[in-house]
């Protein structure tokens, strides 16, 4: 067959199966197949005609185009308009350079920062492994699309400065990228990564002036420029740099960054020598900032030794390097085990969030989530005797824990802001308007009042010209309270449980509903429609008492531009114990909900890590209710063991562990087939490598398998190889 015939067949395929959107689809391929599209591959792609296997990865390649989320683009590398590769960033970029132009008509010249990490695309996951060892993508990593953006801004007459030009492995994190537009002065910029997402990922999320990511209706024009974006103009990265098109970034500003933020921390506490911190940037980048200035300080560093800049991110249990997911840091752990060291301080691949492991008395690590660390962090710069004891500006989204709001009422002579929309560009946004007008709704002072701007994904800034996430901070003002606590022979757990028995039983479950693809989106959307049509008057057995719809125009004023909608896409609902916040993310295929806990009914007497598992033991049980019943508008259901697998598998896998290997585990330990637990354990990781994609699935499964072992036990417990499952399980 013909590659034009085979490609009919293909497009008449997709419109079969998948209807309309089928049709698009093949519109899609056609278009990339004719060679106008730059870096289209038409001849990788007429590789997924050879066989029928490939059609639902071309469908979910192609039936969109990659939308503009939360500040620009994260999605799976691969081939097609609705993938991260060096098209849709050459796309991104290009339409950036027009927006530029008509945003800053009389500028004499246009400047950006173009930032990038360390990722890069190796298909962990094997979904080309059908084109062979070697295809155009596989090594294409965050630095090589930093080097294309430079080349379509040179191309566009637009400087670029870009971390030291001439390095192969040169990176710039996200905080140091909105410190670089502004004291550069630039007029944007861009930055190359996707976060704390898996390695087969990649992004670009592009920056305004203020070196913040804009907000609705700046962004719908930024929207509007790409979709404009039809030609792409480009001068090779060589030429650009002796046009000096392309320059260095002045290796000065990065010492001026670390400086200002030793000025910033001032007296805080003098750091001891002999009480060293663990701190890991998970294979990103943030030895540059978070750790030099860890270092600057004198406070004594020790960093897992093969957990510094690795694209592929080998050592990290999941390949998630995430501070929000507990798992990402079990090394680093075993690491501080070794040295004497009780806590752990950590970063994401692009040093935008901050993590924190702190080992009890009980010798067992406590993973802090973000909004305990918001309010150990709130508590220390606002209330602590022996903190800075500040005073001023406080801002918070509408899913970060209500104890900030009682902090800063206890402390007094202070603004909050809160109830913004999930995202830390609307933080930026409330430093942005106080600096045009002075003014935020109740609010008027100075953005150089802010004490702390936090929210629940880990997500903190302490300095205000930084306008994005900044992991620096949380970092040395924790590795100083960390180090004299140790020396009152306290840990932060115990810090934290004295703020929730001072202020009240606040605690906050975030989960999330892993849905992807095409059908994916359909699903999301199903369940937030469902609640709109049908808003449930009980949820998770309590009486529900108010509902807020972000999408009500009258409650929340008008539409702004289209790009006004998909954060606005947020649904609370309040009951006398919990608040619940339902939303689509912006950026990754999932449906994210946030249970926040209020100190309604608490047991009177209970203190200590007591009254901590209690309350966690409730927000836990709450939150899979809801699971369920969020679930259950799509018509489906899963079972308790399937609830308790991480949030990095998606719906699909999660119903398949149901379906398939609940039954097979079931049988294999009644049955004679496994003579040992390291032949059983082989299978179960076989059994379930689909949920974690070039890493070891059996970590993700233990909660779930401890659980299903409680099940069986009247059944299976008299087996020996039962008792091996069970003592793994629950160890």
């Amino acid at each position: 067959m013909s590659q034009s015939a085979a490609l009919d067949h293909v497009c008449g395929l997709l419109e079969r199966q998948y209807g309309e959107l089928g049709r698009a689809a093949g519109e899609r391929v056609r278009q990339w197949m004719q060679g106008g599209v730059p870096h289209a591959y038409p001849e990788i792609i007429a590789r997924h005609f050879e066989d029928e296997r490939h059609l639902p990865l071309l469908f979910d390649a192609f039936w969109q185009v990659l939308p503009f989320g939360t500040g620009g683009h994260r999605r799976r590398v691969g081939y097609g308009p609705n993938r991260l590769n060096p098209t849709t960033v050459a796309m991104t970029v290009q339409g950036h350079c027009q927006y530029l132009r008509s945003a800053f008509p009389t500028a004499k010249e246009l400047t950006v920062v173009v930032a990038n990490d360390v990722r890069v695309f190796n298909d962990l996951s094997g979904t080309y492994r059908f084109l062979g060892a070697t295809h155009p993508l596989l090594g294409v990593s965050s630095r090589s699309l930093g080097r294309l953006a430079c080349e379509i801004y040179a191309g566009n007459g637009i400087i670029a400065y870009f971390a030291a030009p001439e390095k192969p492995d040169a990176v710039l994190s996200t905080p140091e990228l909105s410190f670089l537009i502004d004291r550069l002065k630039t007029q944007g910029g861009v930055n190359l990564s996707a976060s704390h997402n898996p390695p087969d990922d990649n992004g670009i999320k592009v920056y305004d002036e203020f070196g913040s990511q804009p907000v609705a209706p700046q962004d719908q024009r930024l929207a509007d420029a790409m979709l404009d974006a039809t030609q792409i103009r480009s001068m090779p990265f060589e030429e650009a740099l002796q046009a000096g098109l392309v320059r260095a970034i002045p290796a000065a500003l990065h010492e001026e960054d670390v400086n200002a933020y030793v000025k910033f921390y001032g007296n805080t506490w003098k750091a001891r020598p002999d009480i060293p911190i663990v701190y890991t940037p998970l294979c990103g980048v943030g030895l540059t900032t978070a750790g030099a200035v860890l270092e600057r300080l004198g406070f004594p560093l020790l960093t897992p030794p093969n957990e510094g800049p690795d694209g592929s991110f080998a050592p990290i249990p999941f390949k998630a390097p995430n501070p929000e997911v507990p798992q990402a840091t079990l090394p680093a752990c075993a690491f501080a085990d070794a040295h004497h060291v009780d806590v752990v301080l950590s970063s994401d691949p692009d040093a935008d969030r901050i993590g924190v492991e702190v080992k009890h008395s009980d010798g067992r690590w406590h993973h802090l989530e973000g909004n305990q660390i918001s309010a150990v962090l709130c508590y220390f710069l606002m209330l602590d005797p022996q903190g800075p004891r500040r005073r001023g500006l406080v801002i918070e989204t509408l899913v970060t824990t209500k104890i900030i709001a009682r902090i800063v009422e206890k402390a007094g002579d202070s603004w909050l802001a809160d109830d913004l929309l999930v995202g830390f560009k609307y933080v930026a946004d409330v430093l942005k308007q106080l600096e045009r007008d002075g003014r935020y709704k109740h609010i008027a002072c100075s953005p150089s009042q802010l004490v702390l701007a936090t929210e629940e994904s880990h997500g903190v800034i302490c300095i205000p010209t930084i306008r994005d996430k900044d992991a620096t901070p949380a970092c040395m003002y924790l590795a100083a309270l960390y180090q004299r606590l140790r020396l009152e022979g306290r840990t932060l757990l115990d810090y934290y449980v004295q703020i929730l028995e001072e202020l009240g039983g606040y605690t906050e479950v975030n989960r999330s509903i892993v849905l992807s693809g095409a059908e994916g989106v359909v699903k999301k959307d199903r369940i937030m429609a469902s609640l709109r049509e049908s808003p449930p008057p009980i949820l998770a057995g309590q009486p529900v008492r108010r509902i807020a719809d972000y999408w009500d125009q009258k409650a929340f004023g008008p539409f702004v531009s289209e790009t006004d909608k998909l954060p606005r896409n947020v649904i609370q609902i309040f009951s006398d114990a919990f608040i619940i916040t339902v939303r689509p993310s912006g950026t990754e295929p999932k449906l994210k909900f946030y249970c926040q806990m209020l100190p309604c009914g608490q047991p009177s007497g209970t203190r200590g890590l007591a009254l901590l598992k209690e309350l966690k033991t409730r927000a836990e049980t709450v939150a899979r209710q809801i699971y369920n019943e969020l679930l259950a508008r799509i018509d489906v259901s899963l079972s308790e063991a399937a609830l308790l697998l991480p949030d990095i598998i998606d719906l699909d896998r999660k119903q398949d562990f149901d379906r398939k290997t609940v039954a097979r585990l079931r049988d294999a330990l009644a049955g004679t087939t496994h003579a040992n637990l390291s032949e059983l354990l082989a299978w179960l990781r076989a059994e379930a490598a689909a949920m974690t994609p070039g890493a070891d699935p059996l970590p993700a499964l233990k909660p779930a398998v401890a659980h299903l072992c409680k099940q069986w036990a009247e059944e299976l417990g008299s087996r020996p190889l039962f008792a091996e499952l069970q003592r793994w399980a629950s160890g």
